[in-house]
């Protein structure tokens, strides 16, 4: 049982005025643990709320480093901090904005010889990478060590977002079995991304962190939101388990991790078919 400072009762008031959230789910908010791929777009509003919430431990993962171009979308870097790592950059607002948070960061390339070193320990993942070959690791891996997490894609004015609890919803493979072909789809440097549209992809998958930490409402299970801001239409296409998804269907055939052929972007094209 947490005792709660003046301070934290002030900081979270908030929170724990909330019916479904609470003394209670505050209290698994502050003894949280969550990671978070990627400290671009949608790592970036991610990281900051996840602190803002009172997540006890976050962990950041990503090897870049702050370019100009990023600072359109990636709101928790500044100017100041080109040339910076992006987990440096990150740690430094969240502490910040919250000294109670402890960050964890971790400046590598996730890959298959080291995600399950990485993840473990974690009780969400939030991913918030640029490309498919580490959207479908982190499925896999997240999938293996038994962690619950939020994949999230965005291109030009359009985002899509599921969440998936391994062993009880379907997997980002069970929608997608592979990544697409080569130049099927562009990257965000070739169509170009709406700064915002990270901000609200990025928010929506810390809203099903807190979420799910906290225990609170009903997560996007089974479920793909996709959504387009030039109309602001929010779209939501039902799905299941695929019983022959390599990964976890009735006759696997995935039972180690393996790393993808690189293929940059976010978002794919049969999302919305």
């Amino acid at each position: 049982m947490i005792n709660f400072t003046e301070e934290q009762l002030e900081r979270y008031s908030r929170h724990i005025i909330l019916k479904d959230i609470g003394v209670e789910g505050q209290i698994r908010i502050i003894n949280g643990r969550v990671l978070i791929i990627g400290a671009g777009g949608l790592g970036s509003p991610a990281a900051l709320y996840l602190a803002a919430a009172g997540v006890g431990t976050v962990g950041i993962v990503d090897s870049d480093i702050v370019e100009l171009s990023n600072l359109q979308r990636q709101i928790i870097h500044f100017t100041k901090d080109l040339n910076t790592a992006k987990v440096h950059s990150a740690a430094e607002k969240m502490k910040a904005l919250n000294p109670d948070v402890t960050v964890k960061v971790c400046p590598e390339f996730i890959r298959a010889d080291n995600i399950r070193h990485i993840i473990k320990g974690y009780e969400f993942v939030i991913d918030g990478t640029d490309n498919f070959a580490a959207k479908f690791l982190i499925n896999d891996a997240c999938m293996m060590e038994g962690i619950a997490f939020s994949h999230g894609g965005i291109l030009r004015f359009n985002g899509q977002t599921m969440t998936v609890i391994p062993g009880k919803t379907a997997c980002y493979r069970c929608v997608f079995e592979a990544p697409p072909p080569d130049n099927a789809v562009p990257s965000c440097a070739q169509a170009g991304v709406l700064g915002a549209i990270a901000g609200i992809l990025g928010t929506i998958q810390t809203a099903e962190a807190l979420k799910f930490l906290a225990g609170a409402g009903t997560l996007l299970t089974d479920r793909l939101l996709y959504f387009n801001a030039l109309t602001m239409d929010f779209t939501k296409h039902r799905l299941q388990k695929n019983r022959h998804c390599p990964l976890c269907g009735d006759h696997p055939t995935i039972h180690e991790l393996f790393d993808e052929h690189q293929r940059t972007c976010d978002l794919k094209a049969a999302a919305h078919s």
